[in-house]
């Protein structure tokens, strides 16, 4: 997936890169994450980030100790965070939702699945088909976190008003069980009018579900 035959998703994010990586590499990765840290599976273990932009969360779990699957199907942000944040810990993809190719029908499942920022540039029908996909990433008593924006939506950029209880209840029918919801204002960026829902669901044992 490249930048030519970019996801709809995607829209504005190359254009934007430079700002991009300054913006967000000012947040710590300690701070935005201060509620979803605590419930993850302890490293070692493996992370797959989706949507991992600028490269600030691949290296913040690489530095705790995660193995780390970079995911991101922006070339200009994936080039400039694979430079930024060198390490062996990390291997970048070039992949994306909904369907993330390039993880299909691979053996490789995951301890934690990070979508930062990413969920609410995809349509309904979009939503409905990614998250079957990321369940089956998950391995049993893996953690899926996500959080959503809401508020202005800025120029360029495609994204939809997504719900966190249709987002809890879209998880619960592939079976993840929500372990936090929470809503925050835009602390870090202090954006007008900005919020954000920080919801993690745990991947329960059940019918179908297998150990890898």
């Amino acid at each position: 997936m490249t930048d030519g035959n970019a996801l709809p998703g995607t829209a504005g994010y190359a254009a934007e890169a430079e700002a991009l990586v300054a913006r967000y590499e000012s947040i710590a990765f300690s701070d935005i994450h201060a509620a979803i840290l605590p419930l993850l599976p302890a490293p070692p273990g493996h992370v797959l980030d989706i949507g991992a932009g600028t490269g600030r969360d691949a290296a913040g779990f690489a530095a705790l100790g995660y193995r780390v699957t970079a995911v991101e199907p922006t070339a200009a942000l994936r080039r400039r965070a694979a430079a930024l944040h060198p390490s062996p810990r990390i291997h970048w993809l070039d992949d994306g939702l909904p369907d993330l190719p390039a993880l299909a029908g691979g053996p490789e499942t995951f301890d934690v699945v990070m979508l930062t920022a990413v969920w609410m540039h995809l349509d309904l029908a979009e939503r409905r088909h990614a998250m079957p996909r990321l369940a089956a990433l998950m391995r049993v008593g893996g953690v899926l976190a996500l959080s959503l924006r809401h508020g202005p939506v800025p120029a360029g950029r495609r994204m939809f008003d997504v719900s966190a209880s249709e987002t809890i209840d879209l998880a619960r029918e592939h079976g993840l069980r929500c372990l936090l919801c929470r809503t925050d204002d835009d602390a870090h960026l202090g954006r007008p009018g900005v919020t954000w829902d920080r919801v993690a669901f745990v991947r329960e044992d059940g019918p179908g579900a297998s150990r890898t």
